[in-house]
């Protein structure tokens, strides 16, 4: 298909749908009608309108070859009794506009066209002024024969009738079309429905697959995704709870040995290691762990925003908090919570002057957090996000941590359904920029 037509076509599948079912139809009426039009109506009009003129001719014909005016009228008598046609002489009458062209519609042309092959003299035609007959006069050499007789004997009312039921009963088997596909799209729009909300992290409980088999047998393969995603969660957040009471045990038993012994330099320097080691377990825990067990409920964004930025200014941190707009929006207060508490660290790590915003669109909510510090080069702004990176390359915990805040920001951000990007700041440093979906 050319390009240029494309966007004219309709882009969802249910309209696709009906245009590949309506434009056929279409066509096929289209051609039905021309064909109709064109070789049947044509036809049977001309074959009623040159009848009727032969009749005309005829009459006219005997009525001048009869001199007896007793007789005359007796064939004008005839011609109304017999034929239908309601004629009358007008002596000494002349025509003032006689027919000189073919007029306008379909009965005219080939009225006019009958009567100059059958009558073969000046005449004058007046098809529609009256609601029911059609007027002609002839003229003759004395006079004017006025002619008239019912239009329903060249005209026929079944060629209106055959069209508007063609295009009526498309019209209803457009309708019925159009609520088939309604209900077999409705299946489609549910599973992508589903999968919406699951990537958003929702529960989709309730859905079920239903339609063609097709349908069917895509949404019985999300259900399976589903469960499988759900048990691979489950069995990794049991694993880690293991895993984390392994690792608290060792260190709690080394935390009581060391303070059991007296200070000394080399003691303290234990002491600091195993803090350390433990705050790199809590961190490397919480970073697999995840906030997997919390559901999403309807929080007040601008609330919590609101409280991460007192805390910072307790703090001293110069943060300012800027909100527009309804932020009420379905998610897991605790993960987003933690997700912007890590970017503002970052932020106040490296930056004196601070800016949140947060405003409303159409079908997500956008946050920007602004800083004034040196920023990230542009070619490293993807690889801050890779677990353990750090742009600090001396793994120094106290001049940045250990490399997962922004993972665990992102990895929250995209299990509500949204995304994270790190831009250059109109303040000179960084601006992260969060997409949340509503």
């Amino acid at each position: 298909m050319p390009a240029s037509l494309k966007p004219l076509l309709p882009r969802s599948l249910f309209g696709r749908a009906v245009f590949i079912i309506v434009l056929p139809l279409v066509l096929v009426q289209a051609v039905a009608i021309f064909v109709f039009y064109d070789r049947v109506w044509e036809t049977v009009t001309r074959r009623l309108t040159q009848a009727v003129a032969g009749e005309i001719g005829m009459t006219i014909d005997a009525w001048q070859r009869t001199p007896d005016a007793e007789a005359r009228a007796a064939t004008l008598a005839s011609a109304a009794g017999r034929l239908g046609l309601l004629a009358e002489f007008r002596p000494g009458a002349r025509i003032d506009r006689p027919m000189t062209d073919d007029g306008g519609g379909i009965l005219e042309r080939r009225l006019v066209d009958a009567l100059r092959e059958r009558v073969a003299r000046p005449f004058a035609l007046d098809a529609w002024n009256h609601p029911r007959y059609v007027a002609v006069e002839v003229a003759l050499d004395d006079g004017v024969m006025a002619i008239s007789f019912a239009r329903e004997r060249v005209f026929t009312t079944t060629s209106y009738v055959m069209i508007l039921w063609m295009v009526g009963s498309s019209i209803l088997f457009f309708a019925i079309a159009s609520v088939f596909m309604r209900n077999q799209v409705r299946p489609i729009r549910q599973l992508a429905q589903a999968s919406e909300e699951f990537g958003k992290g929702r529960d989709v409980e309730d859905y079920r697959p239903s339609g063609a088999s097709e349908v069917r047998q895509a949404g019985a393969a999300f259900v399976v995704m589903r469960e499988r995603l759900r048990r691979f969660l489950l069995q990794r957040t049991e694993m880690l709870a293991g895993i984390s009471h392994d690792l608290r045990t060792p260190l709690t038993r080394m935390k009581l040995e060391l303070a059991l012994l007296d200070d000394s330099p080399s003691v303290a320097g234990l002491r600091a290691d195993v803090t350390d080691m433990e705050r790199m377990v809590e961190s490397y825990l919480a970073f697999v762990r995840g906030d997997g067990e919390e559901q999403p409920v309807p929080t007040d964004l601008g609330r919590i925003l609101a409280d991460l930025v007192a805390g910072e200014q307790r703090e001293g941190h110069p943060v300012r908090l800027v909100t527009e707009g309804d932020l009420v929006v379905p998610l897991r207060p605790q993960a987003i919570t933690r997700s912007i508490r890590n970017l503002l660290a970052n932020a106040t790590r490296h930056g004196a002057r601070i800016e949140l915003r947060a405003k409303r669109r159409e079908r997500s909510v956008k946050i920007l957090i602004d800083d004034d510090g040196p920023g990230i080069p542009s070619g490293s702004r993807e690889d801050v996000f890779k677990p353990f990176f750090r742009l600090d390359s001396s793994r120094n915990p106290t001049t940045g941590g250990v490399g997962l805040g922004l993972t665990i920001a992102r990895d929250v951000v995209r299990a509500h359904g949204g995304d994270i990007w790190l831009e250059d700041s109109p303040l000179g440093g960084l601006r992260a920029r969060i997409k949340l979906p509503v």
